[in-house]
């Protein structure tokens, strides 16, 4: 059975960390391209950061850059999102998204409420 399940999220102060984890069963995970999204309220989902199959290369959003790093863990069939300096823009629900052509698989989602 393919799985993608996120954990991590929770309600943090602004200016804290959350480390996110999407972890990958029931299929060859370390050959699919990664990639973090996130859905506000009432907003469009929207592309927070990438990593290739092997980890090498890596992008995030302008609007994350310098606070939120993505990285990859193969033998643990697992990707990570290290958030730091959060802030309430930060809130929305984190989805983990796994893909190789023509296959793509989503995980349920984690929410992150970023509040004083």
């Amino acid at each position: 059975q393919v799985k993608l399940v996120e954990s991590g999220g929770g309600l943090v102060q602004p200016g804290g960390s959350l480390r996110l984890s999407c972890v990958a069963s029931g299929f060859r995970f370390s050959n699919y391209f990664v990639s973090w999204f996130r859905q506000a309220p009432g907003k469009e989902r929207e592309l927070v950061a990438a990593i290739t199959s092997d980890g090498g290369v890596t992008n995030v959003a302008d609007s994350v850059k310098g606070r939120f790093t993505v990285t990859r863990e193969n033998a643990k069939n697992t990707v990570y999102l290290q958030m730091n300096s959060l802030k309430p823009e930060d809130t929305a629900v984190y989805y983990c998204n796994a893909k190789q052509w023509p296959m793509e698989y989503w995980g349920q989602g984690t929410q992150v409420t970023v509040s004083a």
